[in-house]
C-alpha cells in the first residue's frame, strides 16, 4: 500500500533553480526510460515502487516518480524534482510517503549512490522472503554481484518516518544492491545506467536461481576463485556495458512509446 506524502511545501522551494536545464533534461529522460522498461519487465508493484537520481550539480535535489502514476504512465516532465527536506522544487504532485523517507536518507548519507530504484520485483523479493543468503553463486549472472551485496535482516514495517530511512541506508554499508528481508531490494549507482543495469539482471539472476531450486534438486556452486575471477571481469567493463544497455531502452522506447520524452 502507498501514502502520499504529508509534508508542506516551503513557497520559496520552487524559486530560483540554478541547476544544469539541459543536463537536468537528459536526467530526466534517463529515469523515465528506467521507469517505461521495468514496466515492460514486470518489476514494478502498482504505484507503490519508486526510482529517484541525484542532480550532479546539485546534490541537495533528487528526481523521483510521483505519487499514484504506475511506471508505465511516467513521463520525463512528470518525475518530480525534491529536496532532502521534502519539498517539491519542480513538478506537479507529491512523492509517495516511503518513496520520500527511503530516497532522501539514502542520498544525503550515501552521497556516492547518485541513483537508487526500489522494487518489489517477484524473484528478487522471493528471495527475500528466505532465511540465509539471498543470493547463491550458482548462475554467471549472479556472479557479477560478488562482494556487492548486503542485507537487511530488520524489517520494521512501512518506512514513514526517516529514522527508518536512516537505517536501511546504515544497513547498505558500501554494497550496490541490499536486500531488504520480507521486504523487496534496493538497488544503487553511481550514475541511473548503472543502477538500471544492475537492477534488470539482479531480476534475471534471482529468476534463474528460483527456477533452478524449484527442481528441488541441489544447486551446484561456482567455486571461490571463480566467481571472484568473474567479478572482476564484469567489474572492468560494467560501467559502459551499462550506458550501451540504457541508450538500447532509450531507442526501443523512443521507437515504441515516443510519449516516455514528454
Amino acid at each position: 500500500m502507498a501514502h502520499p506524502i504529508a509534508t508542506p511545501q516551503t513557497p520559496s522551494a520552487r524559486t530560483n533553480l540554478p541547476v544544469d536545464g539541459d543536463g537536468l533534461r537528459r536526467l530526466r529522460i534517463d529515469l523515465a526510460a528506467c521507469l517505461r522498461w521495468a514496466a515492460r519487465n514486470g518489476l514494478e508493484e502498482g504505484i507503490c515502487n519508486h526510482f529517484s537520481a541525484v542532480l550532479p550539480e546539485r546534490p541537495d535535489l533528487f528526481l523521483v516518480n510521483p505519487y499514484g502514476l504506475a511506471f508505465a504512465e511516467v513521463t520525463a516532465s512528470s518525475l518530480l524534482l525534491c529536496d532532502f527536506h521534502g519539498n517539491v522544487v519542480e513538478g506537479d504532485g507529491l512523492p509517495e510517503a516511503t518513496a520520500f523517507h527511503i530516497h532522501a536518507e539514502l542520498h544525503r548519507l550515501k552521497p556516492n549512490a547518485r541513483a537508487a530504484f526500489h522494487t518489489h520485483m517477484p524473484y528478487a523479493t522471493a528471495l527475500a522472503m528466505l532465511e540465509g543468503q539471498p543470493l547463491l553463486w550458482a548462475g554467471q549472472t549472479a556472479l557479477r554481484f560478488y562482494g556487492r551485496i548486503a542485507v537487511d535482516e530488520d524489517y520494521n514495517g512501512l518506512a514513514l518516518d526517516a529514522y527508518e530511512g536512516q537505517r536501511i541506508a546504515e544497513s547498505a554499508r558500501d554494497a550496490d544492491v541490499v536486500f531488504l528481508k520480507n521486504h523487496g531490494v534496493m538497488v544503487l549507482g553511481e550514475t541511473i545506467a548503472e543502477a538500471w543495469d544492475d537492477l534488470y539482471y539482479l531480476e534475471r539472476a534471482a529468476q534463474a536461481q528460483v527456477l533452478a531450486m524449484s527442481t528441488g534438486r541441489t544447486l551446484k556452486i561456482v567455486p571461490e576463485e571463480i566467481v571472484q575471477h568473474v567479478a572482476a571481469q564484469e567489474a572492468a567493463g560494467r560501467a559502459e556495458s551499462a550506458r550501451l544497455h540504457l541508450e538500447s531502452v532509450k531507442r526501443v522506447l523512443a521507437r515504441d512509446e515516443p510519449a516516455f520524452l514528454a
